[in-house]
């Protein structure tokens, strides 16, 4: 089964402002957004299923609409947010003493099925709020992994509270190019799978029985490689990566989940990843990089015909 996952970032936002709303109603937006991906058939698919990521303030909106389709349009569809906080709600512990925080319940309450965790904007901004407290992080290098490892303990809860919640996880990892280091590529393989190595075991050291019951899917974000005016990886770079997350979950559980590629999917590189034997699926940002920037769902199709061509 092929996994496309959409993290549609600040679309609750109108560009007036700031976002990346392509009209003043974000809830209007994804209401539209959601009708038109009907239209388009993407829901009835069988080799795919799409999932839409989005901003807590649309998620109930989205669920809705959703709803309002026949079940057989809509079943390769899915609604799912952008991170859940590291603690949840607890019946005779904590009520929600949690303002400005999403709990992963809150979260499922809205009609989310998925969440994304771990994404790289996540812990980056993890690793600033830390560097606030502890400026020398960026020029000692053992502060640093410590940062990191605390960083992977953090995604750990989240994932944890995701799926007490009944959530699935998108749990996303992926290397810095100071964490790759230097060199020919046979050199990096090195540090490469330490690094994503310690991020992967860490963030799912209790979720055995979950990705056993193919409830959690791994994305591989190259860091180094996101952004504009940067190089992507190449199909031998993402094989390398895709396999190794494939072998280090079947040593983990013994089994082998969808690794999805994280650092972009679009209609430029979908024949190429799609390529790659051990790639499931990819996240999609957005569909348009130039002038407004942005999203629609007739980009997101052509990306998908590609992708499955």
């Amino acid at each position: 089964m092929n996994q496309i996952f959409v993290n549609l970032k600040r679309f609750d936002v109108p560009r007036s402002v700031g976002g990346l709303c392509p009209v003043e109603d974000p809830i209007a937006w994804i209401e539209t957004v959601i009708t038109e991906t009907i239209k388009q058939k993407l829901g009835t698919r069988d080799d795919l299923r799409l999932t839409y990521l989005l901003p807590e303030g649309l998620v109930a909106a989205a669920v809705h609409c959703l709803r309002n389709y026949p079940a057989d349009e809509r079943k390769g569809i899915n609604i799912g947010c952008q991170g859940v906080h590291w603690e949840d709600v607890q019946s005779g512990k904590n009520f929600g003493a949690f303002t400005t925080s999403v709990p992963a319940k809150a979260a499922a309450g809205l009609g989310s099925q998925w969440s994304i965790i771990g994404h790289s904007e996540e812990r980056r901004a993890k690793f600033q709020i830390m560097q606030a407290y502890e400026p020398e992080l960026e020029r000692d290098p053992e502060r640093r992994v410590r940062a990191n490892l605390s960083i992977d303990h953090l995604i750990q809860s989240e994932v944890d509270c995701a799926l007490n919640a009944g959530l699935k996880v998108l749990m996303c990892i992926g290397e810095t190019a100071e964490e790759r280091g230097a060199g020919e590529f046979d050199e990096q393989k090195v540090r490469i799978k330490e690094i994503l190595k310690a991020q992967l075991l860490t963030g799912l050291q209790n979720a055995a029985q979950a990705v056993q019951e193919q409830k959690v899917v791994i994305g591989y974000e190259p860091v180094w490689a996101i952004g504009p005016g940067k190089t992507p990886p190449g199909e031998e770079y993402i094989a390398f990566v895709s396999e190794l997350i494939k072998q280090l979950i079947r040593e983990f559980a013994g089994i082998e989940i969808p690794v999805v590629y994280g650092g972009g999917l679009k209609e430029e590189n979908a024949s190429m990843i799609a390529s790659v034997e051990t790639i499931d699926g990819g996240l999609v940002a957005l569909t348009r990089f130039t002038g407004d920037i942005g999203f629609n769902v007739e980009d997101l199709k052509g990306i998908i015909a590609k992708y499955l061509a």
